[in-house]
């Protein structure tokens, strides 16, 4: 094995990606196939995530990816999620919480029923599945190698940016917290706990406004970096976290944000006197 394998490889690891079959959890399940993991992508669409693991298959990386379905939504899909990935392993070395949902509105009109279904998906479901593949994750877990649990957040989590999208920003801000919350109480069991908390990536929910190279150019424009992320972005921090070299890391919050996150004015006292 060379040492970059020896730090960012995950061969012989098992690992489950919600949400996996689009966007960046299909970036981050073929990060992990690339790395030489098996890999379980799961959705509401069974159908999709079976094809895109024929897809990922079939392009010869070293790992092999298999796809169903699961509904984390409510809490008989979440046991039945559960149920699947028991029966599919007896040891889970990597979770990757990337199911989420969003709604966007103005102000005037943004309804109270579209934050109890946002925060149940995307910060109580969140915390439900981890709760439930805990034992999974600590049967794989050992002192020099941990078991890891990446969640998705968000750049919105982190900065003061809505857009319209309340409940969704709020909820990322809180699945920030809630990383740094098991971060703590589950180092005991050997299992770290991150989050990456990205800016703007093409995906399924950020369709409408990078689905197209002129789009993603508009929207690249308003990040220091001056561009959208990438999937190397992705599988980078990906495999940077999940393998050898980052087993001493845990409670982070890695802003996958081109600087959005750090940003601040040039001219802050320019007009002064």
């Amino acid at each position: 094995m060379s040492y970059l394998e020896d730090l960012f490889g995950v061969s012989g690891k098992v690992a489950l990606v919600t949400g996996g079959a689009t966007g960046i959890g299909r970036m981050i399940a073929e990060a992990l196939a690339a790395g030489g993991a098996t890999v379980m992508i799961a959705s509401r669409k069974a159908e999709a995530c079976k094809a895109v693991a024929e897809e990922i298959n079939g392009s010869g990386l070293p790992g092999r990816v298999e796809g169903f379905g699961g509904d984390v939504s409510t809490p008989e899909g979440i046991a039945a999620l559960v149920g699947e990935v028991k029966g599919r392993t007896g040891a889970l070395h990597i979770l990757v919480n990337n199911a989420g949902i969003t709604w966007g509105e103005p102000f005037e009109t943004f309804p109270m029923e579209q934050w109890s279904r946002v925060m149940d998906v995307n910060v109580g479901a969140m915390f439900t599945l981890t709760r439930d593949l805990t034992p999974l994750l600590e049967a794989a877990a050992t002192h020099a190698d941990p078991a890891r649990i990446i969640n998705i957040g968000s750049v919105m989590g982190t900065v003061p940016l809505a857009e319209g999208a309340y409940s969704y920003t709020m909820s990322k801000a809180a699945v920030h917290h809630m990383t740094k919350v098991l971060a703590t109480e589950l180092a005991s069991k050997r299992i770290t706990v991150n989050a990456f908390a990205p800016g703007p990536f093409p995906s399924k929910m950020t369709r409408f406004a990078t689905g197209t190279a002129e789009k993603a150019e508009k929207v690249g424009a308003n990040v220091p970096l001056g561009r959208i992320g990438t999937p190397e972005d992705m599988a980078g921090a990906t495999l940077y976290l999940c393998g050898r070299g980052g087993a001493y890391v845990s409670g982070a919050i890695l802003p996958l944000d081109g600087g959005m996150s750090v940003e601040a004015p040039l001219n802050l006292f320019a007009n002064v006197g």
